[in-house]
Parts: structure tokens; C-alpha cells; sequence
């Protein structure tokens, strides 16, 4: 193991990690965020009688499509095949939480795809709803927990 960054090349140029000769194991990465508004915002969204439709399955969509995307977004990531990806919202008192799942089986981790997830579906519900709210704060985005590969478990505390 070495101190230097993964991402770095022994001239300190960004490369893409080499991951061909790592083992293709079940990987699956849960990740998070939030996003809080104003109470008139909340209850359009809950309601159903937002101005631009159907709030959360627009979100839910946005969040697997960028999931997908991935790679297309982070500049070093690499393309995965993606098993499963799944957003669920939890209605909180001033907004609504977001969480992410990404799964692969694979030579690498799936963490980017599902912190990529939960912010485009953050994103997303600001979209969907800036036309009641425009001081929506988007926050709290971060892994939550991931299992699979050569560093195993890990779980937020």
C-alpha cells in the first residue's frame, strides 16, 4: 500500500485507476441527502399539486438516470454495469430526506454512483418545486454505507 493518491501517476498526472486484474465481487453502496423547504413547498410536493407535476417519480427517475451516467460526469470513474439502482424519499417535518442504492458486481465500487443518485434526485425535487420555494437547500449529501471489495464493509456512524 502506498501513500500516494490512486488517482495520481508516478509523474503526479490524473489517470484512470487499472482495475482489470481485481476480482469481480457484489458491490453495493447506500447514499444520502436532504432537502428542506418552506411548508407551502412541502404540501404541493405531498399533495400531488406541485406546478410541475408529479414531484417524486420525477426525482426517482432523474436519480437512476444519473446513476447511469456516472462515468459520463466524474472524470476518473469507471463505466459500470449497474445491477440495481433505487431512490426512496422520506417525507422529514420542513423537506424531504433522499437515499440512493447502486449495485454492481464487479472489479469496482459503486459509492460515486450512488452519491451521483441522491444529488441529481436532490436536484431534481429543487427543479420540480422552485416555482413555490427558491430558498430550498440542498444538503447533507454523503455515503451512508457501502459493502463489497478488497476494503469490505463500511458503515456511516
Amino acid at each position: 500500500m502506498t501513500n500516494r493518491p490512486t488517482h495520481l501517476d508516478e509523474t503526479g498526472a490524473a489517470h484512470m485507476v487499472d482495475v482489470g486484474a481485481k476480482p469481480a465481487t457484489q458491490r453495493r453502496a447506500v447514499a444520502g441527502g436532504r432537502i428542506t423547504m418552506s411548508t407551502e413547498a412541502l404540501e404541493a410536493i405531498r399533495s400531488g399539486n406541485a406546478p410541475k407535476g408529479d414531484v417524486l417519480s420525477t426525482a426517482r427517475i432523474a436519480g437512476i438516470m444519473a446513476a447511469k451516467r456516472t462515468a459520463d460526469l466524474i472524470p476518473l470513474c469507471h463505466p459500470l454495469a449497474l445491477t440495481k439502482v433505487g431512490i426512496d424519499f422520506a417525507w422529514e417535518d420542513n423537506g424531504i430526506a433522499v437515499k440512493a442504492v447502486a449495485q454492481t458486481s464487479g472489479p469496482t465500487g459503486v459509492e460515486m454512483e450512488a452519491l451521483t443518485a441522491a444529488s441529481v434526485a436532490l436536484l431534481t425535487l429543487y427543479d420540480m418545486a422552485k416555482a413555490l420555494d427558491r430558498a430550498m437547500i440542498l444538503g447533507d449529501i454523503r455515503l451512508l454505507e457501502k459493502s463489497g471489495g478488497r476494503s469490505g464493509d463500511w458503515r456511516a456512524e
